[in-house]
């Protein structure tokens, strides 16, 4: 590990050397210098030097306008550059702790575990067969760096590999080190900001990138991995088709408040993975056209291949042909002319089945060997990816397909679908779901909101099952919110019947979510309509965002109980679906403990999870990151199987009604109650600029006419986030765990919960790491610039003391003398970074300072650098939303 750790500080050093470099070439000498005394300043500042901490101020705010630009590009690249050390030091060893050392178990360790626990390797075997996990590449807002950028810092990457591996070849380390100084002179001369918005096409391309760029390698290393344990431990492979993890996207689905998601760009977005996977198959059919040269083949493969002497390279050469005619048929959609070849590949069995052939002839003629090389890789990626890459989730506001009914029962003189009551619309709904006439007429004259929601199942009833995932229905509410979207796709939707997945956001919608769903089941004929399988969606940002982080954690948890105990009942297979972020304030954290701090029984060899923004590249963007990130998923979700957690002691339980209670009442009496709140978080923070930061295609805010309440989840925490003020993810745990030690016996028993019940014990570690990322003296920096209104000055100073004593009753509960001392590598990640991030603080506020006294109208350049400070800030505390 101190060999590791001295590898790390070697390459920060390294990039760091090669960007001073760069800029001195670009800018001179004397601009590095000015460079080295704002970080000088910085560090000394961060060692509770106050002269120090004013001097950068002064410092910063006598720049040249001219200066200012290129400061913040200095600082925002060398923070990208830490970051890929780190991910390089990650990638390079297994045993790196992401969390707290020894609570991320390895593959080989867990199934020790679970040999250990009496289970059966048969049953380990079972267990993984069977499991659903499926991770959701979304395309909300978060990723703030460029794909440009992203490329090169990728090849950056590759040459501390090659680096590494060439200390006694000093000819490919000298190329390497040059090929590094290229990559870092062409990132500093690259622009770090888009000019434009992406479009949703432009966010699934990105996230087909990386299925093709690490993904496609990565999931059978991990296969292959998996095999070998199991080969030790079981004495068998996992079988062929299964495939423990897979992948689902929201990019060009997710049309919940975005309009630029439209039945067009969803049809699109189809056709791409169409494409980008005929592409890669063929690649693969090449290479196996290539090597499977063998003439000793069984009987069926000799009747499917004709009399050819090469019998494996002829069946190939006509599934290659069928998938390149997919390949043209997909094209030729997507430019909008006919298609005029041959057959297309359609379904995962239409590709599985010839590869299948040619295994088990392989197998049959004692050619194992070859069966299970580059062969078995290609059906691990067909079991895993399908032919579509990623299936692709539709997402829409229960409102529209409400506003549908409205609408059509107006037309046809039923009335009015939004005055009746719940009873009523069920009624309504379940006659026509057991009808057997259309209910839409075929020249329905209805509004374009209406005609897009319409166009959109359209687009459902066109394509096969296959590419399809999940409809998530948001701000779900009642049963009729899924029943709507049941009878939408009876009308519509031709022979494709989506999984419906009710999303519960609000902290009142949690509360229900229970009843919702049992008063769903008991409705006559949707039990069998759902084939006895239903989906839920859990909301973490926006319940946060409603209620706290305290509270909705709570409220995410009884959910989930609730759920899983009226599912049980009713038996009925139930998959929860975590709509997580990647920050704490919306659910973030590491995901082994994020599962396992699960209710028990709700993690049943099935798991759906959101993975978003810059949380793709830092776990998948790579392939022996991503081989790590599936071992944790697949380790955290076997546990949670076969070894549940504890279920909480009835007075646990009670202790958390009690804390939430008071969390939530601390946090609405500030974010709702004080009428100085909304002007101070629009004084003191970004907010007002996010709009301009060309992050996704989705806009800031749901309404653009409303005030802070339409503003979305990741605006939200991202405003917070860049002042270090990081206010959603505590604001009334403070308040509720200083009332509780006041209390005798209230320490030990929230110390017994710490420590012997997971939920809780993740809830304090995320607050841990949360407070130490926080710094009060930069919120307040931001107040003293931003701020002159006496009672805004006042609500802040008042803030920033309940964080103070949030951050002193931590430090009890946890019996440490300061914060991640039992987690130093992520100590030494922000320890490290600080130096680097406070500058960014101070010329943000001071460049917000000047775009508010020119009215929005500062230089492009500096404007620019505004921009700049935020993806800086961003890449330091590596959490954007």
């Amino acid at each position: 590990m101190s060999h590791l750790n001295e590898s790390l500080r070697d390459n920060v050093r390294v990039l760091g050397d090669s960007l001073g470099r760069t800029i001195a070439d670009d800018l001179g000498a004397s601009f590095v210098d000015k460079i080295e005394t704002i970080r000088a300043l910085a560090k000394h500042g961060r060692k509770g030097e106050t002269q120090e901490r004013r001097e950068l101020i002064e410092y910063l705010r006598k720049l040249p306008d001219q200066d200012l630009l290129p400061v913040t590009r200095a600082f925002n690249q060398f923070l990208n550059f830490a970051n890929i050390a780190e991910q390089h030091y990650r990638a390079r060893s297994r045993r790196v702790e992401d969390y707290k050392p020894g609570t991320q178990p390895s593959l080989d360790e867990l199934l020790k575990r679970v040999r250990d626990a009496g289970h059966s390797p048969r049953e380990l075997i079972e267990t993984l067969a069977g499991m659903r996990v499926e991770l959701v590449l979304t395309a909300h807002p978060t990723e703030i760096i460029r794909r440009t950028l992203i490329q090169k810092y990728d090849g950056i990457d590759d040459c501390l590999t090659i680096i590494e591996r060439t200390a006694d070849y000093p000819e490919k380390s000298n190329r390497a080190h040059a090929r590094l100084e290229e990559l870092i002179s062409q990132s500093w001369h690259t622009d770090e900001i888009r000019h434009e918005r992406p479009t949703p096409i432009d966010e699934a391309k990105w996230g087909f990138a990386v299925i093709e760029n690490s993904l496609w390698q990565a999931v059978p290393d991990f296969h292959r991995d998996l095999d070998n344990l199991l080969l030790e431990t079981a004495n068998e492979r996992l079988p062929l088709d299964a495939a423990p993890i897979r992948f689902a996207s929201w990019m060009g689905g997710d049309r919940d408040g975005n309009p630029n998601v439209t039945a067009k760009v969803t049809r699109e977005v189809l056709l791409l993975g169409r494409w980008m996977a005929a592409d890669l198959y063929l690649r693969d059919l090449e290479q196996l056209k290539s090597e499977l040269s063998m003439w000793k083949a069984n009987s069926a493969l000799k009747s499917e291949a004709g009399d050819d002497a090469e019998p494996y390279r002829a069946l190939l050469k006509q599934l290659a042909a069928r998938v390149e005619n997919t390949r043209d048929w997909a094209q030729a959609c997507l430019n909008g002319r006919p298609y005029e070849g041959g057959p297309i590949v359609d379904s995962r069995d239409q590709l599985y089945a010839p590869l299948l052939t040619c295994y088990r002839s392989l197998c049959d003629v004692g050619l194992t060997t070859i069966a299970n090389g580059v062969l078995l890789d290609t059906l691990r990626r067909v079991a895993v990816f399908g032919v579509t890459l990623a299936k692709l989730d539709i997402r829409q506001e229960a409102e529209r397909h409400a506003q549908v009914f409205e609408e059509l029962s107006d037309y046809l003189g039923l009335g009015h679908y939004h005055q009746w009551d719940e009873a009523r619309r069920q009624e309504f709904l379940l006659a026509e779901l057991s009808s057997q006439r259309p209910l839409i007429p075929r020249r329905w004259e209805c509004s374009t909101e209406t005609r897009e929601v319409i166009e959109t199942f359209r687009v459902i009833a066109g394509e096969h099952r296959e590419a399809l995932g999940t409809y998530i229905i948001s701000m779900a509410a009642q049963p009729s919110d899924v029943l709507a979207v049941a009878l939408l796709m009876k009308e519509i939707g031709g022979d494709v019947r989506l999984p419906i997945a009710p999303l519960f956001e609000t902290l009142d919608d949690l509360d229900r979510a229970g009843d919702v769903i049992e008063r769903l089941l008991s409705l006559p004929g949707y039990r069998q309509a759902i084939h006895d399988v239903q989906e839920v969606m859990i909301g973490y940002s926006d319940s946060a965002k409603d209620a706290g982080q305290l509270a909705a954690a709570w409220a995410q948890y009884r959910a989930q109980e609730s759920l899983v105990n009226v599912c049980r009942d009713k038996g009925i297979d139930l998959t929860l679906f975590h709509g997580r972020g990647g920050t704490v304030g919306r659910g973030g954290g590491p995901a082994h403990a994020a599962i396992l701090s699960q209710p028990p029984g709700s993690v049943n060899g099935s798991l759906r999870v959101t993975e978003q923004g810059e949380m793709i590249r830092f776990k998948f963007g790579q392939p022996d990151i991503a081989l790590r990130s599936m071992e944790i998923y697949v380790c955290a979700v076997l546990e949670g199987t076969l070894l549940p957690p504890p279920a909480p002691e009835p007075e646990w339980r009670e202790e958390m009604d009690h804390l939430a209670e008071i969390a939530h009442q601390g946090y609405v009496s500030v974010v709702r109650g004080n009428p100085d709140f909304v002007p101070y978080f629009r004084a003191v923070t970004p907010e007002g600029v996010l709009g301009h930061l060309p992050l996704g295609s989705r806009p800031t805010k749901r309404r653009q006419d409303g005030g802070v309440e339409t503003l979305r989840a990741i605006p939200w925490i991202f405003a917070w986030t860049q002042t270090r003020l990081m206010l959603p993810a505590w604001l009334g745990s403070g308040e509720a765990f200083a009332q509780r030690l006041e209390d005798p016996g209230g320490l030990a028993r929230i110390r017994e919960m710490r420590d012997k019940w997971p939920f809780f014990g993740t809830y304090l570690d995320m607050l841990e790491m949360l407070s130490a990322k926080a710094d009060v003296e930069i919120a307040a920096y931001y107040e003293q610039r931003l701020v002159n209104e006496p009672n805004l000055l006042a609500l802040g100073e008042q803030l920033r003391e309940r964080f103070r004593r949030l951050q002193k009753v931590l430090l009890e509960i946890l019996d440490q003398e300061k914060l991640l001392e039992k987690t130093p590598l992520i100590r030494q990640a922000i320890e490290v970074r600080n130096p680097y991030i406070d500058p960014l603080h101070g010329l943000q506020a001071e460049l917000l300072q000047r775009n508010r006294d020119a009215d929005g109208a500062i230089s492009p350049e500096l404007s620019r650098a505004l921009m700049v400070t935020m993806a800086g800030i961003s890449a330091g505390l590596r959490n954007t939303g």
